[in-house]
């Protein structure tokens, strides 16, 4: 469901805060399946492997930055070894091996950044551990993170271990670059493919966020947020900390659009509506306003071409759902769909994309939007 322009609460005593800070994204990263947002139908597979005792001795998680993989892998790992698993296949966080992943001190649990121990001695090291057995529950689990970095040698040494592991190691690797992978190392392993977290999923998990820990916020501010992250929710949380630096105990949408640098929707939705006039004039008086703010016209003409694309979904029952956004915002879409014709919306989204890549070659940027906003200004001209 799209938020609406509810506030929501989030406040701190301003000691604590200053002395205990940690940041959104180690404070609330999910400690449960249950609690990962945006990739249900990969934790509903791990949480049936576990409970039918189908475990495969090599995973690879792979997505874009800040979606869950190492999260994920983690949690997977302290669930395998948990000894009193809930009905819900979650982890108990009471037993001896539940306290010591919790405490950090779980010797089952072994995680390798390949970005920094990409050479073949380093996996070395790692097969003559891997022959090791637990000392608490059944199995070691491996945590190979940016797998991907590995050097083509390293790729080699590992092949072996990956493929005749011991029975009681796993091996989970996780990397944002999957076409980098060998081959022989991919065909050895279960592939998961981790999404790009949804903006209205980002933006209902910083709503929690907010209300566990009481700060105003309106929901529009969230949804801007969101977009800002581009489906990583590591990212959201990293900016909704900035926006708490920035304005204090209250977030407002403007807050959030002049801190994040972006440019007001209402600009685009007076700009349409003059296009619709034909009002070539008042048109270039607005992109100069934008341009004043400090914006760049690469910046307009993108947002403009998202702004089209966002309008024309709006034409559609059907293709509504693509539009990612939620209140007052939403409605003003439908609205302004409802006056724009097909053709027009078309032929300004030719135009502004036409604009977008000729932009860097050009020599003179501001008469190349410029001439894109005449241009679409004269297309229901043209019509009539």
């Amino acid at each position: 469901m799209p938020l609406d322009q509810n506030s929501y609460i989030w406040s701190f005593n301003d000691d604590d805060f200053m002395e205990n800070f940690i940041v959104s994204a180690r404070k609330y990263r999910p400690d449960t399946f249950q609690t990962v947002v945006g990739q249900a139908s990969i934790t509903s597979t791990l949480k049936n492997a576990i409970k039918n005792n189908q475990l495969a001795h090599a995973y690879l998680f792979c997505g874009p930055r800040g979606v869950g993989k190492t999260t994920c892998a983690r949690i997977f790992a302290k669930t395998i070894n948990c000894q009193n698993l809930s009905p819900e296949i979650e982890a108990c966080n009471e037993c001896e091996s539940c306290l010591a992943f919790n405490g950090n001190r779980s010797y089952n649990i072994h995680e390798l950044d390949a970005a920094s121990n990409n050479s073949v001695d380093d996996i070395r090291n790692l097969t003559d551990q891997v022959r090791i057995p637990p000392q608490i529950g059944k199995y070691s689990i491996y945590i190979i993170d940016e797998v991907h970095m590995l050097s083509q040698a390293a790729f080699n040494a590992f092949l072996k271990t990956l493929e005749e592991p011991p029975r009681h190691a796993i091996f989970i690797l996780a990397t944002t670059e999957k076409h980098k992978i060998i081959p022989t190392i991919l065909s050895r392993c279960q592939i998961f493919d981790f999404n790009r977290i949804k903006i209205h999923d980002i933006a209902g998990h910083l709503a929690s966020v907010a209300q566990s820990e009481a700060v105003k916020v309106e929901g529009e501010a969230l949804n801007v947020i969101a977009q800002k992250a581009d489906g990583a929710m590591r990212d959201a949380l990293s900016i909704f900390d900035q926006i708490v630096s920035f304005s204090g105990k209250n977030i407002s949408y403007k807050d959030v659009i002049s801190n994040l640098n972006v440019l007001d929707y209402d600009y685009y939705f007076k700009l349409v509506d003059l296009f619709l006039k034909n009002d070539i004039s008042n048109s270039l008086l607005v992109f100069n306003e934008i341009l004043d703010h400090g914006f760049d016209g690469h910046h307009f003409i993108t947002g403009l071409s998202s702004h089209f694309r966002d309008v024309m979904v709006c034409k559609d029952p059907v293709t509504i759902q693509l539009l990612e956004v939620g209140g007052e915002i939403k409605e003003k879409y439908k609205i302004q769909a409802s006056h724009c014709d097909s053709d027009f919306l078309i032929g300004a989204l030719q135009i502004a994309n036409e604009c977008d890549l000729q932009y860097k070659a050009s020599q003179n940027k501001r008469l190349l939007v410029e001439l894109a906003t005449i241009k679409i200004s004269q297309l229901t001209l043209k019509k009539k």
